[in-house]
């Protein structure tokens, strides 16, 4: 019974899932399974609790819809909740995208390589993203706490607070200096090298901002305001450059979002309406005023489709609107080009590449979507219908769907001020504007002034150092050059700086190499110079999120500072340093005959202090404080520097006569007034004669060239390159001694193994000879308890065959009592069966005369009811010929009547013959009758006849079973 009912089942199971796979298959015939969404061509991602992996197993993008990939983040894998990503943002390559979700986690997409990760776990969700536009790997996110925090590599570089409400946005300028965070009552401008707030900007409660972001490519600062007022400003002063003009005609926009061209010239502005304003910047005047279909009612969201041929100036807008859907307009055709997004599934944040291959949407389900540009445009097989209708000077013509109006910029209103209250920080009126042509400085400086205030108080102002350095060293920010010396990776030269040079800090050892490998990628001697990181060193530990300043004010040093440092290769520069021993011969005879009865040189108590530019011996500040006063000076100083430092420690030196005493003192901090030795130097400088005096050998200050790095090639070419040569060569010999040496490691590791192998196998085979004994002398135990059993088991065998013999005679036993038990139940059944057959045969038989009987009864009627019709028939076809014999009697005995009147008797007596006729066939047709009743009721006799012969034989065979039947029960 259990081996049917499983089988049942089974069966059961394989009907189930046959029908409901022929049910699915007719869906997907019937497009009703994932033909509607396309989800059968759409890869959906799940990346669940993973922390890196691909964004698709198999890339196919499709032709319909564009749609590369879909990303989704659910809780575990036994709960389907979705956690929700909320921002987006690209970096300048297009290739990789930040994404963060409501659980502050912060994922890296790289499409390029088909690749994500986690790379933050914030804790809160996440408000605005931004990639630093200069330093790849590091970007700023917006949390709820209303602060900033700037990450790198998964390492927190800087925590930055402030706002009192929540961030909208974050802007980056294009240089990656500065940043600016919009709230709705402030915004804030951030300085990303020092991470300190450099300005901010109130506004009346009543005015709320919009937003506050970097012009591309421009120092500009745009500014939007909930009273549709735009202003713009410069960045270094905060100077208010223009405000464009409020739109007086027409309904309010409200404008909330906003979105400028790659080239910085066009300003598309949207709000709440289906009104969409394109400004141009360099006129100040609205262009044009698209007029979105009915069914926008708002707009969400506007940016520019970049394209690598339209030289920056966009001519695609993409418009998200409140149903969710983003339609991508062009600007200058009037045409639309494509849309994403449905009403079903709609979009509600979305990320448009800076080189506009792919579009990032976030769905209204939490969801990424990637969309693949490129997919989506050749869609366009015919022209579409046009979607705006073009206004010049009021006039218009007609169109359908979206409108547009065009302003040629004349009888515009005048400015409408919106009455805010702007705060501001202005700096010293020491850096202002001079009039003097010859010593202005980038930014609005002015050489002569600055050096005015550095000899009053000695030093720049910590706030504004930085920015003083840049101008006064005129740095060019050569973004692309530097990014083809990064490029190339790091030097082999200094593959293996940790060794020589161990820092604590990875991130500072990393900015290290990288700035070494830049120099020696940009001139082959700086490759070979053993001392160029204890020279870069300071200013990378300054300027350490800042590696193309650093670079920059390197390599300006370099050149101005370090003239002629290579001239004598890979030796010491002699020829500087007797420049130094010679002004301190004219100033101090008498240490100078100490050095040299102690036989100090300037390569032990000069070189020291310029090859590391004074960081072994001076404490943060007071360097800082020195290079205040070299950056503003001749290059020259530098050295009348050494000389000073020297002077103003003669007391100690005078007192040292071992040469490891000097070596200890110019490489070890000393105890030094930064201040008297900075005065010394400027006497120096004033009181050295022209003759010895180093400015007459060093040049004065050039800047870095704009565009591209200047040629460095101030050194022994043929030195450099031998020992770039011997260095490569003793270098692949490292690497074939290295390679020889793990062969004669992995060669000793495997005759090691091997003889570990054979051990082990000696070992293995006297214990299997030992386990063989052991196991025969088991197995004979065995086999002699087996004996044993065995007899007991034939025993038992018997005695449980008789047992079986009695179980099985007891079971027939009770089988043939099962069976005459069976039989009789079913003899019973049979008689009951005849019985009740009996019964209902009498019931029909009955039933049968009783209806025979009724039926007899009816016929007799019928016949009598003929009768009685045929009667009262005959009787009257008689009289009726009695009245015509009459008739014609009377007619004949008339014979005197006219013509006409025995016309009328002939007529008459020939109607009367037809009517008599006619009572006669009645007559005959009476009889027929009559005859056919009297035939159908003999058939109806004979029927009866038949049926009570049948009954009698039946009763008959019934009375010749009964007797048999009981002859049968009893026996």
């Amino acid at each position: 019974f259990k081996h049917y009912l499983l089988i049942y089942l089974y069966y059961c199971l394989y009907i189930h899932t046959y029908i409901h796979t022929y049910i699915f298959t007719c869906c997907l015939l019937a497009g009703v399974v994932g033909e509607s969404k396309w989800m059968i061509n759409m890869q959906v991602t799940d990346i669940g609790s993973r922390e890196d992996g691909k964004i698709w197993h198999r890339k196919s993008v499709s032709s319909k819809y564009g749609v590369l990939a879909t990303v989704v983040r659910n809780a575990s894998a036994r709960q389907t909740k979705t956690v929700r990503f909320l921002h987006v943002a690209f970096d300048t390559t297009g290739e990789s995208f930040l994404a963060g979700d409501h659980h502050g986690n912060i994922y890296v997409f790289d499409i390029s390589r088909n690749r994500f990760k986690l790379v933050q776990k914030t804790g809160q969700a996440c408000t605005a993203l931004a990639f630093n536009l200069r330093r790849t790997t590091e970007f700023l996110v917006a949390l709820a706490d209303y602060s900033i925090k700037c990450f790198d590599k998964g390492q927190t570089l800087s925590w930055m607070r402030g706002h009192e409400g929540a961030i909208s946005s974050l802007s980056i300028h294009s240089s990656g200096s500065y940043a600016i965070s919009t709230s709705s009552d402030t915004a804030q401008l951030w300085n990303l090298d020092t991470f300190q707030r450099k300005r901010k900007l109130n506004v009346r409660q009543s005015v709320g901002i919009q937003k506050v972001f970097f012009l591309p490519h421009s120092n500009t600062i745009l500014s939007c305001f909930s009273d549709d007022s735009i202003f713009a400003w410069e960045s270094d002063t905060l100077f208010c450059k223009y405000q464009l003009p409020v739109p007086q005609d027409g309904p309010r926009i409200h404008y909330r979002t906003f979105a400028v061209t790659q080239d910085g010239k066009t300003l598309a502005a949207a709000g709440r309406s289906n009104l969409v304003h394109l400004w141009c910047l360099d006129s100040r005047q609205l262009l044009r005023v698209i007029h979105m279909p009915p069914e926008v009612k708002s707009v969400r969201f506007v940016d520019f489709l970049p394209d690598s041929f339209d030289g920056g100036s966009n001519q695609i807008l993409g418009v998200l609107s409140q149903d969710g859907i983003m339609r991508f307009i062009n600007i200058q055709s009037c045409k639309q080009i494509f849309e994403i997004g449905s009403h079903e599934d709609a979009i509600t944040l979305a990320a448009i590449c800076p080189k506009g291959h792919h579009i990032v949407a976030v769905m209204d389900s939490g969801a990424l979507r990637i969309y693949d540009v490129r997919s989506l445009t050749p869609e366009i097989s015919k022209p579409p219908q046009p979607l705006l209708k073009r206004v010049t000077k009021g006039k218009s013509s007609e169109g359908s769907g979206l409108k547009m109006k065009v302003h040629t910029g004349a009888g515009q209103r005048p400015v409408k001020t919106s009455g805010r209250r702007i705060q501001s920080k202005v700096l010293p009126s020491a850096v202002s504007t001079l009039a003097d042509k010859e010593n202005d400085l980038p930014n609005g400086l002015n050489k002569k002034r600055l050096q005015a205030l550095l000899r009053a108080f000695g030093e720049y102002p910590a706030k504004y150092r930085m920015f003083i350095w840049r101008s006064l060293l005129h740095l060019p920010e050569n973004h692309a050059a530097f990014s083809s010396l990064t490029d190339k990776g790091l030097h082999s030269a200094y593959m293996c700086l940790q060794e020589r040079y161990p820092i604590k800090s990875h991130k500072l050892q990393r900015g290290l190499q990288r700035v070494l490998s830049a120099l020696a990628h940009w001139a082959a001697v700086f490759g070979e110079t053993d001392y160029l990181p204890l020279l870069a060193f300071p200013f990378v530990k300054l300027f350490e999120n800042n590696p193309l300043t650093c670079f920059e004010v390197v390599a300006t040093i370099i050149v101005n500072w370090c003239q002629h440092w290579f001239e004598y290769f890979p030796n010491p520069p002699l020829n500087v340093l007797s420049l130094a021993e010679n002004v301190l011969a004219h100033h101090d005879k008498e240490l100078l005959q100490h050095f040299v009865a102690c036989g100090v040189t300037s390569q032990l108590y000069a070189w020291p202090l310029l090859e590391t530019l004074f960081s072994e011996v001076l404490m943060r500040e007071e360097w800082l404080k020195l290079f205040d006063n070299v950056f503003s000076n001749h290059p020259s100083f530098l050295l009348m520097a050494v000389v000073a430092y020297v002077t103003c420690c003669r007391a100690p030196l005078l007192l040292c006569t071992e040469r490891k005493d000097f070596e200890y003192f110019f490489h070890h901090r000393n105890s030094l007034d930064i201040s008297a030795m900075l005065k010394e130097a400027y006497r120096l400088m004033d009181s050295t004669p022209a003759d010895i005096h180093p400015s007459s050998a060093l040049s004065d200050f050039e800047p870095l060239t704009q565009g591209q790095y200047p040629i460095f090639n101030k050194y022994p070419t043929f030195i450099v390159e031998y020992q770039s040569q011997e260095r490569e060569r003793i270098r692949q010999q490292e690497v074939e001694y290295l390679r020889e040496r793990q062969e004669v490691q992995e060669l000793h590791a495997e005759a090691v193994r091997q003889q570990a192998e054979f051990e082990a196998w000696y070992k293995q085979q006297e214990l299997l000879l030992q386990g063989e004994e052991q196991r025969r002398r088991i197995l004979q135990e065995e086999e002699s308890k087996l004996t044993q059993q065995r007899a007991r088991l034939a025993a038992m065998k018997r005695e449980l065959k008789v047992k079986e013999l009695n179980l099985i005679d007891s079971s027939r036993r009770r089988f043939l009592k099962h069976q005459q038990d069976q039989r009789r139940i079913q003899l019973k059944r049979l008689d009951d069966e005849i019985q009740r057959k009996m019964v209902l045969r009498d019931q029909e038989t009955a039933a049968a005369v009783q209806d025979i009987e009724v039926r007899q009864m009816e016929l007799d009627a019928q016949r009598q009811l003929f009768e009685q019709q045929l009667a009262k028939e005959q009787e009257r076809v008689s009289q009726t010929v009695r009245v015509e014999v009459d008739t014609r009697r009377r007619r004949a005995e008339i014979e005197d009547s006219t013509f006409q009147n025995f016309i009328q008797t002939n007529a008459d007596v020939s109607q009367t013959n037809k009517k008599v006729y006619v009572h006669c066939c009645f007559i005959v047709s009476l009889d027929r009758g009559r005859g056919e009743l009297d035939s159908k009721e003999r058939e109806l006799m004979q029927e009866i006849r038949e049926l009570r012969t049948k009954l009698a034989a039946r009763a008959r065979a019934a009375d010749f079973i009964s007797p048999s039947t009981s002859s049968g029960h009893s026996h």
